[in-house]
């Protein structure tokens, strides 16, 4: 669910002002996974921005402290969650962990970086979620070594339904800071798209393996 209203519609208006987020519905971007889209998000860019990466550290960790109370460690997902997940876990004066996307090929051929220990309670930190994929990898990773997930909290939501219903079916609260239905919003009301420019726009979030045929 989306953690704080007001503080959404903050946060698209600087995803689009630091170009974090860009639109183009009529010159679509191609994604790596051959799906065509009228949005490139690359979150990475908040890290050059220290009021802006302090306030979202704020909110998402004021999140976790009111509704996962007794977790042990915050994990980041690699590579564009570690950081957020090393400020929020300063915040809340707690361990940090990072989740490979998959295990290293050398050394101790470790996946989980840091390390959660069996029966601890971690929140897993993305910086942005599409189809839930990489998530889905992360939770059962953590749940492999016996780490008890209690949640997942991303800067951003494209809110596919796959998304929504992979997180279901593992029974994992997901929560977010800001989402496309609030970006578009934004984007409209300062000029970013055009009002003709939403129906390309809606029927990507509904369809975006077939958009725009």
């Amino acid at each position: 669910m989306l953690i704080h209203r007001s503080f959404a519609d903050e946060l698209a208006h600087e995803l689009l002002n630091i170009h974090a987020v860009v639109l183009r519905p009529n010159e679509p971007f191609v994604w790596s996974s051959g799906w065509n889209s009228p949005i490139y998000c690359d979150n990475r860019l908040t890290m050059l921005y220290p009021a802006l990466r302090g306030r979202i550290a704020d909110h998402v960790a004021s999140h976790i402290r009111s509704t996962y109370p007794d977790v042990d460690v915050v994990t980041g997902t690699a590579t564009a969650g570690i950081p957020h997940a090393a400020w929020v876990a300063e915040r809340l004066n707690l361990p940090m962990a990072y989740v490979r996307s998959k295990a290293k090929s050398y050394g101790l051929g470790n996946q989980i970086e840091g390390g959660v220990r069996k029966g601890q309670k971690t929140v897993v930190i993305e910086d942005l979620v599409s189809t839930g994929g990489s998530s889905q990898s992360v939770i059962e990773a953590l749940q492999f070594v016996g780490a008890d997930v209690l949640g997942c909290v991303s800067l951003f939501t494209y809110q596919f339904d796959v998304a929504h219903m992979a997180f279901d079916r593992m029974r994992i609260r997901f929560d977010w800071l800001t989402d496309y239905t609030t970006l578009i919003d934004v984007a409209l009301r300062e000029g970013h798209i055009r009002s003709d420019d939403l129906d390309l726009l809606n029927r990507w979030r509904q369809e975006p393996s077939t958009w725009p045929r």
